[in-house]
């Protein structure tokens, strides 16, 4: 996570944090506590792949009884849920080695109280947090690796060996410090170096941290790139907005898996929509708002159109929907909503196409424009898409060739910055829940 802990102190993706460094004075001060110092490279040195991902480094030790390592890793796994959950309150030394060392594409620290301290500052639990940093927070999407495996030495001893155990995550904080109070956003991976030993039977020896803004290379690996390249990206998030277009109502709610270069991929939860045929948008619109009179529509509006320009595909329908109610957490089952599917079964809706429909929950790639959604706009939007999610390793829905599909947040006429997407259903993805 950005600066997660040097393998010992944690590299949190409030490691990114500290970019704020380059936006104020204060955070000039702390940098005498984390020294900033990175090495680039332009190797790929990592795949989301399990194979690629846990085979990139592993530590040994004689005479371990591997059962029980195992078991310690188990532990260590299960108290990374705990502390990302908890924003590391309180952060279980134990388990990183003295000397612990973390690496992010913005800093290297070195021992578990360095780690501690910018863990401290990026929840504003030291009076420098409290000036810059609020609402922060981490998202764990997946924890795996930590396979133990042993092997017999020619002196009759057996070694024990670790993969690395990797984490998936999403960080939020917002800089304070600034009158417009920005948010910023990252997503990553931290790799976790282990070794047996220490008071809970295994230790973190060293934790490097990706971000996937700046860290993905093609097909998917990470690799490391000069520290100008953080800078750079942490100071984007840092811009005052320019005056958007008012949303349409209130937002579906989502899970950023990942914040990429030019692209986002999302959890969205099973939802519950009316959906209808159209010809014109604005016909589309003012159909779907009448029949949703009362009863509170999300925002985006939804449409699936033919992805081809020609006469015959053309001829197919046009649809939109928008969602009316959303699976709750822990559940994959859409909501019910028997108003809405009672109206829905009155023959002026029928007659006008209205129906009520259930989507499952599911992994999106999106791509952003700020145009009005014209076809040339759409298409281009959908076009770049593709190509990113075929460049960072991702597969794209089979389904989804044949059409095009993309939201549009503001009301049809709106004044003002637009804001429209384009999404792609993810078929083979690093964030699937086994």
């Amino acid at each position: 996570m950005m600066m997660m802990m040097k393998e010992g102190r944690r590299n949190n993706p409030f490691s990114l944090l500290l970019l704020c460094a380059a936006c104020s004075s204060a955070v000039t001060a702390f940098q005498t506590v984390l020294p900033q110092r990175i090495t680039s490279t332009n190797k790929p040195i990592l795949s989301w792949t399990e194979t690629q991902l846990f085979s990139t480094s592993s530590s040994s030790t004689v005479s371990t009884d591997a059962i029980q390592v195992q078991a310690s890793v188990k532990q260590l796994k299960r108290t990374l849920e705990r502390e990302y959950a908890s924003f590391f309150s309180p952060m279980e030394r134990d388990f990183y080695a003295e000397k612990v060392t973390f690496d992010d594409p913005m800093t290297n620290l070195e021992g578990v109280a360095a780690y501690e301290r910018n863990v401290d500052m990026l929840s504003g639990k030291n009076i420098i947090g409290k000036i810059l940093f609020r609402d922060a927070g981490i998202v764990l999407h997946k924890v795996e690796g930590g396979v133990v495996t042993q092997e017999e030495q020619d002196n009759g001893r057996t070694a024990v060996h670790i993969s690395d155990v990797i984490t998936r995550w999403t960080l939020r904080l917002t800089f304070q410090a600034l009158p417009w109070q920005p948010t910023a956003r990252f997503s990553g991976i931290s790799v976790y170096n282990l070794q047996p030993g220490g008071p809970k039977g295994v230790q973190v020896v060293k934790q490097t941290d990706y971000w996937d803004s700046i860290n993905i290379a093609k097909g998917g690996t990470y690799q490391k790139v000069p520290k100008g390249a953080a800078i750079a990206h942490f100071l984007e998030q840092m811009k005052p907005t320019q005056f958007e277009a008012p949303s349409a109502g209130n937002e579906l709610p989502y899970s950023l898996l990942r914040r990429g270069t030019d692209y986002e991929v999302r959890r969205y939860p099973a939802f519950t929509a009316v959906q209808t045929n159209y010809e014109r948008r604005d016909e589309g619109f003012s159909e779907l708002g009448t029949f949703s009179s009362g009863l509170n529509p999300l925002s985006p509006a939804l449409f699936t159109v033919a992805s081809s320009s020609s006469e015959q595909e053309q001829q197919q329908p046009k649809s939109m929907m928008w969602p009316l109610g959303f699976a709750p957490p822990g559940s994959s089952t859409p909501p019910e909503l028997p108003d809405a599917v009672e109206k829905a079964e009155k023959e002026i809706w029928k007659k006008k196409n209205c129906k009520i429909v259930k989507i499952p929950e599911r992994v999106v790639a999106i791509g952003s424009y700020t145009d009005a959604s014209v076809a040339p706009v759409v298409r281009k939007a959908d076009r770049f898409l593709r190509e990113a999610c075929e460049r960072d390793g991702l597969t794209v829905t089979t389904s989804t060739q044949d059409t095009l599909n993309f939201a549009q947040y503001d009301a049809i006429y709106s004044m003002g910055k637009r804001r429209g997407e384009v999404w792609i259903e993810l078929e083979k993805h690093p964030w699937t829940i086994e």
